[in-house]
């Protein structure tokens, strides 16, 4: 969580766009991305130059051209490009360069072809004047960004401020929220990834750092770190801003070619091969969309105009079989009574394996939004498999659940996982659990017979605490001393006032 200094930090940069005369908190975080970003590459390549000197071998990967500008010309020594170049200029002088080169040069950076390069074509040097960017530097200057926890709580709290949260999705999943997602849906190597809403693509980082943590190999052997930096990694989103900033995001944490598409996935047109092997989303829930604008083949999975269905019906589209979706829904459809919302739920216990299902509290997306949610993990089959499903009532996630979100010790998030992992090992103690527990396991044929209702509370029991309550006489004889005891008092009041003087005698 951004609090403190660093709150205060982003908050005068923020400050400082708004009485620049940009107003648009979607352009303000834009910009801010734009220079972060720029700085972040200078930070990597004076390390590799270092790692360069220090080895004696050529830099493995050089992101300003030696010697070149921007369009391959030796016309402006590629050091002009660098933040820590460029801020050391005049105000006139470095607003220059950024407008003329260091923007033209970001554009060409993903390279001809790329994803990133068409995100990154309408990428526009929007700040006005140059004393609002020497002003933003100067401010950036003090921002830490080299711990990825820290740059990651800086877009989501930067994002807390689009007037529009909470309405068209554009809000950032909490980190903690993602990693437990990405932690039990245990990427591997070979998955291709896909997020069709992906934002600032938070899911996909996290899987970054997932796979370099448990399988090395990712960075070591050539052939897995190709796949890696080009097939690995997809995302979408109809949002041509969080399309540039994913892609910054995406290279930033070292993934050199992810596909990061701007583009409607609930569309015709949408990404519709089922090459994926693992989807990890936290779709929009924007209501209702004009069917008219909704692919066909969508339609045919769920006849709905609800994005929330939509979006689930494209994830068992998008996916091969044996490959897996985790994935945050709205309580509305672990319960919903409309025939779409029943056909999808029978879809994913008969048609395909329902894995598990956790309660995510109320409060989990405040301040964003208070719509209470759930987490969906089912594998792609097409030929069902689903025996029993695991529910987990998460009750506290190591966070108030009121609008300021202030860390607290109870967190159930590390017995979830703890949890669902000991369910592929022998002995576990899962099916013994009762239904009274904050997890246990459902047969598939007490979900039928309940409609295929998800929501937990359908399933647990509550446990009622005994009370001895104490006996009418007991009781009774309480309230007899008692009002002895005020009709005592009562008459030394009516003894005090008539007679004040004999009164302060008795006293």
């Amino acid at each position: 969580m951004v609090t403190g200094e660093l709150r205060s930090k982003v908050d005068r940069v923020w400050d400082a766009f708004w009485s620049g005369g940009i107003a648009n908190p979607v352009e303000v975080i834009e910009q801010i991305t734009y220079l972060l970003f720029i700085r972040r590459l200078d930070e990597l390549h004076t390390r590799e130059e270092r790692r360069a000197n220090r080895t004696g071998e050529p830099m493995q990967r050089r992101i300003f051209p030696e010697g070149l500008d921007e369009t391959g010309r030796v016309a402006r020594p590629f050091d002009d490009l660098r933040w820590s170049v460029f801020t050391n200029r005049s105000p006139q002088e470095m607003f220059e360069i950024v407008d003329e080169h260091v923007f033209p040069f970001l554009r060409r950076l993903g390279g001809d072809g790329s994803s990133y390069a068409r995100n990154m074509k309408d990428a526009r040097f929007t700040i006005p004047t140059p004393a609002l960017l020497a002003k933003v530097v100067d401010l950036l200057r003090d921002i830490p960004m080299d711990d990825r926890d820290t740059k990651g709580d800086i877009y989501e709290y930067m994002l807390a401020k689009l007037s529009q949260s909470g309405q068209n999705g554009q809000f950032r999943t909490s980190r903690h929220i993602i990693k437990l997602m990405v932690d039990m849906a245990a990427p591997t190597p070979e998955d291709r990834i896909i997020d069709p809403a992906v934002g600032t693509a938070g899911f996909l980082i996290s899987a970054v750092e997932y796979l370099r943590e448990h399988h090395p190999e990712v960075e070591t052997d050539a052939s897995v770190r190709a796949f890696f930096n080009t097939k690995a990694f997809t995302g979408f989103d109809s949002d041509a801003s969080m399309a540039r900033i994913a892609s910054m995001n995406m290279l930033l944490h070292g993934v050199e070619e992810p596909v990061i598409e701007r583009g409607d996935s609930l569309a015709e047109g949408h990404p519709a091969s089922a090459d994926y092997s693992l989807v990890l989303a936290n779709p929009p829930f924007a209501g209702s969309l004009d069917s008219e604008t909704v692919a066909k083949d969508l339609l045919q999975v769920v006849k709905t105009k609800k994005t929330e269905l939509l979006f689930l019906a494209l994830m068992i589209k998008l996916l091969k079989n044996g490959g897996r979706a985790a994935v945050i829904v709205p309580d509305g459809v672990l319960f919903g009574s409309s025939n779409a919302h029943k056909s999808l739920r029978k879809m994913l216990v008969e048609d395909h394996k329902l894995d598990a299902v956790v309660k995510l509290p109320s409060g989990t997306f405040k301040p964003y939004t208070g719509v209470s949610t759930a987490i969906l993990f089912f594998t792609k089959t097409s030929s069902g498999g689903t025996d029993e499903v695991w529910f987990y009532d998460v009750r506290a996630d190591g966070f108030t659940l009121d609008d300021k979100r202030t860390p607290i010790e109870a967190n159930d998030l590390p017995d979830v996982l703890n949890r669902w992992l000991s369910l592929s090992k022998p002995g576990n103690d899962e099916h013994a659990r009762p239904r009274t527990a904050q997890s246990f396991l459902v047969p598939k044929d007490e979900i039928v017979a309940n409609g295929y209702d998800l929501s937990i509370n359908r399933y647990k029991e509550v446990e009622h605490e005994e009370v001895e309550h104490r006996s009418p006489e007991e009781i009774l004889d309480e309230l007899d001393a008692l009002e002895v005891e005020i009709a005592d008092g009562l008459r030394n009041l009516r003894t005090m006032l008539a007679d004040p003087v004999e009164a302060e005698g008795v006293a």
